[in-house]
C-alpha cells in the first residue's frame, strides 16, 4: 500500500476515534427537567425557592444533631440559600447548581432545567426553606443519598417524596410566630444556638395565623403527610459537534477510496 494512501486512512482512523470520543462525552450530557409539586392541601404549607446541585456527592451542608452553620441558615431563615449556593460551588466547582425559583404554594407546581454531566455529578442535593416557621426546611443531610445517574447515565430515581417527618428544624432561631417569616416580622429573629433536628409538629403552633398569600394557615400534617415532591424528566442533548467529526471523518476515509482507486486507475493505464 502506497505510504500517502496509508497517511490518509491513518487520518481517517484517528478522525474516527475522535468522533468516537466525542460522542461518548457528549452522551453523558443531558437535560433534566426538575419539577417540583406542594403535595398539600390548601391553607397548609408552603415552600421557598428550591435550591439544588446535581454534583459528585462532596457537598454536605448540614449534619442532624450538630449545629447549622451559615450554608444551610441561609436556606432555613429567609429562604435565599445564598450563603448555600456559594458554600456548595467552593465544594464541588464542578456541579451543576441552581433554583426552581418562586414560593410553592399549596396544590401549585413548579420547574426549572439543567444540563449535567452524567459522567462526574451523578448525586443530587437539595434544600428549601418551609413557611411559615422561623428555621424550618427540607433536604438531605447525607450528599450520597440519592444517586440519580449510574455510571452509563441512567436514570436511577424518576422522584423524590419528602414526607412531613423529614422536615428538619435548623435550630438556630428561637421559635416565635410573631418572628416567623410568611406570618411575622422578620425583624423580630433571635439566635437559638441550638442543633439540626428533626421537628414538623412545631406548624401546628401557626394555625390560625394569616400568611403573606392572604390565607389562614393549617398545617393539618401528620408523620405520615407527604408535603413535597421533587421529579426529574431526563432528555439526550443534541450532538452538533459530533456530527461536524462524523462529516469530516466520512469524507476523509471517501477521498481516501476515491484517490486509491484513481491510483489504480492510473496504474492500469500506464500498463496498457
Amino acid at each position: 500500500m502506497p505510504h500517502s494512501l496509508r497517511v490518509r486512512l491513518r487520518t481517517a482512523a484517528s478522525a474516527a476515534a475522535l468522533m468516537a470520543a466525542a460522542s461518548a462525552s457528549q452522551a453523558a450530557l443531558v437535560d433534566v427537567t426538575v419539577t417540583v409539586q406542594n403535595l398539600q392541601p390548601a391553607n397548609s404549607v408552603a415552600f421557598a425557592a428550591l435550591h439544588l446541585g446535581f454534583n459528585s456527592g462532596t457537598f454536605d451542608a448540614f449534619n442532624i444533631g450538630e449545629a447549622a452553620t451559615a450554608p444551610i441558615i441561609s436556606v432555613a431563615e429567609l429562604g435565599s440559600g445564598a450563603a448555600w449556593q456559594a458554600a456548595f460551588a467552593a465544594a464541588d466547582p464542578g456541579a451543576t447548581r441552581g433554583t426552581v425559583t418562586g414560593r410553592l404554594d399549596p396544590g401549585m407546581t413548579r420547574s426549572a432545567t439543567f444540563r449535567v454531566d452524567t459522567s462526574v455529578n451523578r448525586y443530587f442535593t437539595f434544600a428549601s426553606m418551609v413557611v411559615p416557621s422561623n428555621d424550618l426546611f427540607i433536604g438531605n443531610d447525607n450528599p450520597l443519598q440519592y444517586q440519580l445517574f449510574d455510571i452509563g447515565g441512567n436514570l436511577l430515581i424518576p422522584s423524590i417524596t419528602v414526607g412531613a417527618r423529614s422536615v428538619w428544624d435548623a435550630g438556630s432561631e428561637i421559635f416565635d410566630p410573631a418572628a416567623a417569616a410568611f406570618v411575622g416580622t422578620s425583624s423580630m429573629r433571635r439566635d437559638q444556638n441550638s442543633v439540626v433536628a428533626f421537628n414538623f409538629a412545631e406548624l401546628a403552633a401557626f394555625n390560625g395565623l394569616t400568611t403573606a398569600a392572604g390565607y389562614t394557615f393549617n398545617s393539618a400534617l401528620t408523620a405520615d403527610s407527604d408535603i413535597y415532591s421533587i421529579g426529574f424528566n431526563v432528555a439526550a442533548v443534541p450532538e452538533p459537534g459530533s456530527y461536524a467529526l462524523m462529516a469530516a471523518g466520512l469524507m476523509a476515509v471517501g477521498f481516501a477510496i476515491r484517490r486509491r482507486r484513481s491510483d489504480a486507475t492510473s496504474g492500469r493505464a500506464a500498463t496498457v
